[in-house]
């Protein structure tokens, strides 16, 4: 173990000490002991792991030391295996204590809002839109997360133009960010005669669903207009102006949602989307902000990147990031397999961050 680990580990077995103290404390208020108790419940993971790794290290030492002295040939060879055995289990326990010690991301235990927009491919992309709405909206099923639409566009053919959903359960966001992104499908559309593959894309954005932000919005800097509602084709759906569009004048961020009669109910919908938007802005600036900060390919988020493509000839998918080809494409649609795809790009994520503990 280097020595800039050991220094972060004596700090955190201080600092959980320090916790363990104050936790014993009566004159706590409840607020204060449920917010002590998680982060002991976080530092006892490390130290419990920290321990475990010492044990090992003492097994080895002392079996080293009973090889020294040993003259027996079948003792030594046994040994020598026990050694073998000890130090592989120390590199697997080793990279486990890396991973508790990877810097959390606030947002992995937030819900999360997903908005899937059509992009180049006219038609075709709207059609595998619709594709990608039906898979994430599985995909939470099986997840059991609830999951509510907030605002849908739907194209005179039964395409998606623009849809954005909001997913409630565990852990949301750490297993949907990694959905952001352009997703590439290679097919024959439904409006083909000629049987003419084509190649169309979908956008996927990710966003922590945030409740309030850090600094309160001022009434002062909000823009609410409001307009007919809108169906597939453009033509009006509603005699009254129930539809919401609210600007954040400072950030020209913008939230629009006509999907319910009620125009209170669309601005509710609307200003939840507009909280996250400016939300996720924040939180880009400060990530580039910080000038030394490593950008991991995996977890970036950036919504231009093309990240994954669906080859429905071949019924293949490949995640470009790490990839990754699996043939069961109908099965990753389907929602059933997606986790095959997201679970070993949360490996990828963690690998990258273990190089920066190394």
């Amino acid at each position: 173990m280097n020595k800039n680990l050991q220094i972060k580990l004596s700090k955190i077995s201080d600092t959980f000490d320090e916790v363990q103290k104050q936790l014993s404390s009566p004159e706590l208020t409840n607020e204060d002991r449920v917010s002590l108790s998680k982060k002991f419940s976080s530092l006892e993971q490390i130290i419990t792991k920290k321990n475990e790794v010492k044990k090992i290290e003492d097994s080895i030492t002392d079996t080293e030391e009973l090889l020294n002295e040993e003259e027996d040939d079948e003792l030594v060879e046994l040994a020598k295996e026990d050694i073998e055995n000890l130090k592989k289990n120390l590199e697997i326990e080793n990279n486990n204590l890396k991973k508790l010690l990877i810097p959390k991301d606030k947002d992995d235990e937030r819900n999360a809002i997903v908005e899937i927009r059509a992009g180049t491919g006219g038609d075709e992309a709207a059609l595998f839109s619709m594709v990608l709405l039906r898979m994430y909206q599985k995909y939470g099923e099986i997840k059991k997360w609830k999951y509510e639409v907030l605002s849908f566009q739907e194209t005179n053919i039964g395409g998606c133009k623009e849809a954005i959903l909001s997913f409630s359960g565990k852990n949301v966001f750490s297993s949907l960010k990694y959905e952001s992104g352009v997703h590439r499908v290679q097919r024959v559309p439904q409006t083909e005669t000629q049987g003419r593959i084509h190649t169309s894309a979908s956008t996927v954005a990710v966003l922590p669903m945030v409740e309030e932000l850090e600094t309160e919005i001022d009434q002062k800097d909000l823009r609410i207009d409001t307009f007919r509602s809108q169906g597939a084709g453009g033509q009006h759906v509603n005699t009254t102006d129930s539809a919401v569009r609210i600007t954040h004048i400072p950030t020209n961020t913008v939230a629009s949602c006509q999907d319910e009669k009620s125009q209170h109910k669309n601005k509710a919908k609307a200003m939840k989307i507009l909280i996250s938007r400016i939300y996720e802005k924040q939180k880009k600036e400060k990530e580039e902000a910080l000038a030394n900060k490593r950008k991991s390919l995996v977890g970036s988020g950036d919504r231009s990147e093309k990240i994954r493509s669906y080859n429905y000839p071949q019924g293949r998918i490949t995640d470009h990031r790490i990839n990754l080809t699996l043939y069961k494409l109908e099965d990753v649609i389907s929602g059933n397999a997606l986790n095959e795809i997201i679970e070993p790009l949360k490996e990828a994520d963690i690998e990258e961050k273990l190089k920066d503990l190394a």
